[in-house]
């Protein structure tokens, strides 16, 4: 037990370091534009497609059984309403992260653990490349850019998919979808869906890209840490989570007043 424990801490202490070193290097000098294009490339538009079914696919899901639920106690005006909040303070970054990590996180962490196992990151340093600038500082760049901008995608597809339920298949007017959302949709939950994304954005690929640093025993040790990676990212994400959701919502009147003031 002492030595499992003593494992964790130093692991969490070479995270720790292995992110200030990444943030470091990138604040001296930022990465060219080339490695950066790639990841943006990689991370945000190669992943719209699955965004933006598993945002559609959820919206239409959620206006169904909101609908259902609801319309024979008289509440199915607010189908509209329901959806939107899920999808934008919830399900909307929750999802868009699990799929990023499966899509993404999980590609970071094979092709940086063959790199390692392959002894290519050890070319690098022998030319005098610094890894942490070539190959981590652009995909963490990339990942805090691209995933608040992929989970307000899939808010938006979410939406769309519950207004299409709503009122193409169960006849409710389209003003009776949104008249609700001016109203009862606050500039506080679009910076708590942010706030979200953009954290799971850093967990997602500073952990993955850890673990790739951290593979050892050649093509059975990249699955090893493929698949470590996208567990622990996954549980890093429904943790923080939480945390992030009782903590802004903790800090909602001094938010608001703060809001109220600015606009």
């Amino acid at each position: 037990m002492p030595d499992k424990l003593y494992n964790t801490i130093s692991a969490v202490g070479e995270y720790v370091r292995l992110v200030a070193n990444v943030i470091a290097v990138s604040f001296k000098k930022l990465p060219s534009w080339n490695l950066l294009r790639d990841q943006f490339f990689n991370v945000g538009v190669g992943s719209l497609p699955v965004v933006a079914i598993t945002g559609f696919s959820t919206g239409m899901v959620l206006a169904a059984q909101s609908f259902f639920q609801l319309n024979d106690k008289g509440l199915a005006a607010v189908t509209g309403l329901m959806v939107t909040k899920a999808m934008m303070v919830e399900l909307g970054p929750i999802l868009t992260a699990f799929m990023v990590t499966g899509r993404v996180g999980s590609a970071m962490c094979a092709e940086i653990g063959t790199m390692k196992v392959t002894e290519q990151l050890d070319a690098l340093n022998s030319m005098s490349v610094n890894p942490l600038r070539y190959l981590l500082a652009p995909r963490i760049i990339a990942g805090i850019v691209m995933l608040p901008l992929l989970t307000v995608f899939s808010a938006l597809t979410g939406v769309i998919g519950g207004y299409m339920v709503a009122v193409h298949i169960y006849g409710m007017a389209p003003n009776v979808f949104f008249d609700p959302l001016p109203i009862n949709i606050h500039a506080f939950d679009f910076i708590m869906m942010m706030t979200k994304a953009l954290v799971f954005g850093i967990i997602i690929v500073t952990v993955s890209c850890y673990q790739g640093l951290k593979t050892r025993g050649g093509a059975a040790g990249v699955g090893r840490s493929t698949t470590h990676s996208v567990v622990v990212c996954y549980c890093f994400i429904l943790v923080v989570n939480f945390l992030l959701t009782v903590g802004l919502n903790s800090s909602y009147s001094y938010m608001k007043e703060v809001l109220n003031a600015w606009f």
